[in-house]
Protein backbone atom coordinates (compact mmCIF):
# COMPACT_ATOMS: atom_id res chain seq x y z
CA UNK A 1 0.00 0.00 0.00
CA UNK A 2 1.52 3.33 -1.34
CA UNK A 3 0.35 6.24 1.40
CA UNK A 4 1.75 9.48 0.50
CA UNK A 5 1.95 11.76 3.64
CA UNK A 6 1.93 15.72 3.76
CA UNK A 7 2.95 17.45 6.68
CA UNK A 8 1.57 21.15 6.36
CA UNK A 9 2.28 22.26 10.23
CA UNK A 10 5.80 20.82 9.82
CA UNK A 11 5.41 19.43 13.82
CA UNK A 12 4.73 15.82 13.04
CA UNK A 13 7.92 13.40 13.46
CA UNK A 14 9.07 10.60 11.64
CA UNK A 15 8.15 8.02 14.26
CA UNK A 16 4.80 8.99 14.02
CA UNK A 17 4.75 9.34 10.20
CA UNK A 18 5.81 5.39 10.58
CA UNK A 19 3.71 3.98 13.24
CA UNK A 20 0.75 5.38 11.27
CA UNK A 21 2.19 4.20 7.91
CA UNK A 22 2.32 0.49 9.66
CA UNK A 23 -1.05 1.10 11.64
CA UNK A 24 -2.71 2.06 7.81
CA UNK A 25 -1.33 -1.05 6.12
CA UNK A 26 -2.43 -3.26 8.93
CA UNK A 27 -5.89 -2.10 9.18
CA UNK A 28 -5.94 -2.56 5.33
CA UNK A 29 -4.74 -6.22 5.51
CA UNK A 30 -7.74 -7.12 8.58
CA UNK A 31 -10.38 -5.09 5.72
CA UNK A 32 -9.54 -6.72 2.67
CA UNK A 33 -7.55 -4.06 0.79
CA UNK A 34 -5.37 -4.58 -2.06
CA UNK A 35 -1.87 -3.44 -1.32
CA UNK A 36 -2.16 -1.94 -4.44
CA UNK A 37 -4.40 0.44 -3.17
CA UNK A 38 -3.35 4.22 -2.87
CA UNK A 39 -4.44 7.28 -0.63
CA UNK A 40 -2.57 10.18 1.34
CA UNK A 41 -2.49 11.21 4.74
CA UNK A 42 -2.49 15.37 5.23
CA UNK A 43 -1.44 17.02 8.39
CA UNK A 44 -2.79 20.57 8.62
CA UNK A 45 -3.80 23.07 11.18
CA UNK A 46 -7.36 24.20 12.91
CA UNK A 47 -7.20 27.14 10.27
CA UNK A 48 -7.16 24.95 7.36
CA UNK A 49 -9.26 22.12 8.28
CA UNK A 50 -12.07 25.05 9.68
CA UNK A 51 -11.94 26.03 6.17
CA UNK A 52 -12.15 22.51 4.30
CA UNK A 53 -14.89 21.74 7.19
CA UNK A 54 -17.01 24.67 6.09
CA UNK A 55 -16.39 24.47 2.03
CA UNK A 56 -17.14 21.27 2.18
CA UNK A 57 -19.39 20.16 5.02
CA UNK A 58 -20.75 23.89 5.53
CA UNK A 59 -19.60 23.88 9.00
CA UNK A 60 -18.16 26.52 10.05
CA UNK A 61 -15.48 25.14 12.93
CA UNK A 62 -12.38 23.10 13.06
CA UNK A 63 -12.56 19.49 12.96
CA UNK A 64 -10.17 16.57 14.01
CA UNK A 65 -10.79 14.84 10.69
CA UNK A 66 -12.05 14.70 7.36
CA UNK A 67 -11.46 12.08 4.45
CA UNK A 68 -12.45 12.56 1.02
CA UNK A 69 -13.10 8.94 -0.42
CA UNK A 70 -12.62 8.65 -4.25
CA UNK A 71 -14.28 5.42 -4.61
CA UNK A 72 -17.87 6.75 -3.56
CA UNK A 73 -19.93 5.90 -6.50
CA UNK A 74 -22.86 7.89 -7.88
CA UNK A 75 -25.41 7.09 -9.76
CA UNK A 76 -24.78 6.79 -13.99
CA UNK A 77 -21.16 7.15 -13.31
CA UNK A 78 -19.16 5.22 -15.33
CA UNK A 79 -16.18 2.46 -13.12
CA UNK A 80 -12.68 2.86 -14.54
CA UNK A 81 -11.31 0.92 -12.17
CA UNK A 82 -8.90 -1.96 -14.05
CA UNK A 83 -6.59 -4.97 -13.11
CA UNK A 84 -3.77 -2.67 -13.69
CA UNK A 85 -4.96 0.27 -12.22
CA UNK A 86 -4.19 1.23 -8.70
CA UNK A 87 -7.50 1.51 -6.34
CA UNK A 88 -7.35 5.26 -5.32
CA UNK A 89 -9.13 5.59 -1.77
CA UNK A 90 -8.75 9.17 -1.40
CA UNK A 91 -7.28 11.68 1.18
CA UNK A 92 -7.62 12.10 5.04
CA UNK A 93 -6.83 15.55 6.35
CA UNK A 94 -5.89 15.41 9.90
CA UNK A 95 -5.72 18.46 12.68
CA UNK A 96 -2.33 18.29 14.38
CA UNK A 97 -4.22 21.13 16.51
CA UNK A 98 -6.96 19.50 17.40
CA UNK A 99 -5.40 16.10 18.15
CA UNK A 100 -3.21 17.36 20.53
CA UNK A 101 -6.12 19.01 22.43
CA UNK A 102 -7.82 15.39 22.12
CA UNK A 103 -5.06 13.39 23.31
CA UNK A 104 -4.82 16.12 26.24
CA UNK A 105 -8.54 16.41 27.28
CA UNK A 106 -8.68 11.70 26.84
CA UNK A 107 -5.23 11.62 28.40
CA UNK A 108 -3.72 9.70 25.86
CA UNK A 109 -0.51 10.23 23.46
CA UNK A 110 -0.40 11.62 20.97
CA UNK A 111 0.51 9.36 18.61
CA UNK A 112 -2.60 7.51 20.29
CA UNK A 113 -4.45 10.20 18.75
CA UNK A 114 -3.48 10.43 15.37
CA UNK A 115 -3.73 6.45 15.23
CA UNK A 116 -7.22 6.47 15.95
CA UNK A 117 -7.89 9.83 13.71
CA UNK A 118 -6.23 7.87 10.57
CA UNK A 119 -8.07 4.42 10.96
CA UNK A 120 -10.96 6.65 11.46
CA UNK A 121 -10.70 8.73 8.18
CA UNK A 122 -9.26 5.36 6.62
CA UNK A 123 -12.72 3.63 7.51
CA UNK A 124 -14.46 6.82 6.01
CA UNK A 125 -12.16 6.24 2.72
CA UNK A 126 -13.67 2.16 2.66
CA UNK A 127 -17.18 3.72 3.48
CA UNK A 128 -18.02 3.15 6.64
CA UNK A 129 -19.70 6.06 8.10
CA UNK A 130 -21.33 6.86 11.33
CA UNK A 131 -24.67 8.78 10.47
CA UNK A 132 -26.95 6.52 12.54
CA UNK A 133 -26.60 4.76 15.84
CA UNK A 134 -26.10 1.43 14.17
CA UNK A 135 -23.55 2.28 11.30
CA UNK A 136 -21.54 4.36 13.94
CA UNK A 137 -21.82 1.60 16.28
CA UNK A 138 -19.96 -0.53 13.46
CA UNK A 139 -17.77 1.71 12.72
CA UNK A 140 -16.77 2.37 16.31
CA UNK A 141 -16.09 -1.00 17.48
CA UNK A 142 -13.96 -1.66 13.92
CA UNK A 143 -12.16 0.91 15.37
CA UNK A 144 -11.46 -0.26 18.34
CA UNK A 145 -10.35 -3.74 17.27
CA UNK A 146 -8.19 -2.69 14.70
CA UNK A 147 -6.08 -0.10 17.41
CA UNK A 148 -6.99 -2.80 20.15
CA UNK A 149 -5.01 -5.82 18.05
CA UNK A 150 -2.15 -2.84 16.64
CA UNK A 151 -2.04 -1.96 20.49
CA UNK A 152 -2.43 1.18 20.08
CA UNK A 153 -5.01 1.46 22.96
CA UNK A 154 -5.92 4.38 25.00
Amino acid sequence: MHIDFHDKTKSVLTDDIDLLQRLIEYAAKREGVSHESELSINFVDNREIQELNRNYRQQDTPTDVISFALQDSVDGEVSIVGEDIPLLLGDIVISVDKAKQQAEAYNHSLQRELGFLAVHGFLHLLGYDHYNEESEREMFTKQEEILGAFQLER
